[in-house]
């Protein structure tokens, strides 16, 4: 008789066992199952909000909360098991990296708060897309929430990035979920191409845009010819815009607006040649030489070992600001627009002191 009794034993219920059960009443308050051998179950409180419509004779599956209350059936959770089941679903998509859609609920400087699968998550502003990064000048912290703020309730399609169970940690990216469309469209593009794009950011360093999805960067040497002072004076955010690819690096652009208009002071000193001579004004006078404007866009520079044959010590007791003089050319570099110039005759040595 005891090993019969033994052999239909009813195993044992711990907090914390999941346990299916067959619904034998279910309203908006609780929810009884039928536990077979183990007894009788009861779901109640929020728990409630994780059952659906369910109806009697449905089976569920719950967790154990306390294996007998005083009145002797089970305090169960829906919620555990939803939530066992909500892990599982999540691996299963960082594993085949499934991209889907999930609508933010909420946002901070950091980032966007999300749920997917019954489970809190975090799609931080570094793995927001080219067409949803906050770009914003001087990293205004309060501008970033605002421009995060109006990405809440707006679906965006996903990969997870990174999760962990044990850490209740889930990590999700626009970035990824559009990464094979990013590279196919960069290796499409080549260097020297001209694109079209529209403005994502105005940052003091540069301007941002997004080329089809691509980031690209127009830094602040290459938005004009003229030096710049500030970007926002040349571009608004919205704003569509051509530029130059310069170079690719992996998914992102560099690009020039300045190379799609003719160098204004290339066009100045096309004329000149090596050897020639050109009148000039003495604009600054520094330790190491005197700079001369030559035309309204091309300034040169008189290095000190150029302005005599005679060793110098002091270039403000040879020249002075405001001074008209002719100066010999002796180099041209278009590229680095860079033009020297001397006041030594031609032919002239250094002078013994003078530096190289």
């Amino acid at each position: 008789m005891e090993e019969l009794l033994a052999d239909h034993s009813v195993p044992e219920v711990s907090a914390g066992d999941v346990i299916e059960g067959s619904v034998i009443a279910a309203d908006k308050h609780e929810i009884w199952l039928d536990l077979g051998a183990r007894g009788t179950g009861l779901v109640i409180g929020r728990e409630i909000e994780q059952a659906g419509n369910l109806q009697p004779g449905d089976t569920i599956s719950a967790g154990v909360i306390e294996p007998e209350s005083d009145d002797g059936y089970a305090i169960l959770s829906l919620k555990k098991v939803a939530k066992e089941k909500g892990w599982e679903a999540l691996q299963q998509r960082f594993d085949s990296g499934e991209v889907f859609a999930i609508t933010p609920f909420d946002a901070n400087k950091g980032g966007l708060l999300v749920e997917v699968e019954g489970i809190r998550g975090f799609l931080p502003v570094s793995q927001l897309s080219a067409e949803n990064y906050p770009r914003v000048s001087g990293a205004d912290r309060d501008e970033i929430h605002t421009r995060l703020t109006n990405l809440v309730g707006k679906p965006l399609q996903v990969r997870v990035l990174d999760l962990d169970r044990r850490d209740n940690k889930l990590i999700v990216s626009e970035k990824a979920a559009r990464r094979e469309d990013t590279e196919s469209k960069v290796a499409q593009m080549k260097v020297g191409s001209t694109v079209k794009g529209v403005v994502t950011g105005v940052v003091d360093f540069g301007i941002f845009v997004n080329v089809e999805g691509v980031e690209g960067l127009v830094h602040i040497s290459e938005i004009a010819w003229d030096r710049v002072d500030s970007p926002a004076k040349y571009v608004k955010v919205g704003q569509e815009v051509e530029a130059k690819i310069i170079s690719i690096d992996r998914d992102k652009l560099s690009l020039s607006m300045k190379q799609l208009q003719d160098d204004p002071w290339a066009n100045e000193v096309k004329d000149l040649k090596v050897g020639g001579e050109v009148d000039g004004t003495i604009t600054r006078i520094t330790p190491f030489g005197a700079f001369v404007q030559v035309t309204p866009v091309v300034e040169a520079l008189v290095h000190i070992s150029e302005l005599s044959t005679e060793h110098v010590e002091d270039p403000t007791k040879l020249v002075k600001v405001g001074e008209k003089k002719k100066f010999r050319i002796i180099a041209i570099d278009p590229e680095a627009h860079k033009l020297s110039l001397s006041l030594k005759p031609a032919g002239a040595a250094k002078s013994a002191g003078d530096k190289e």
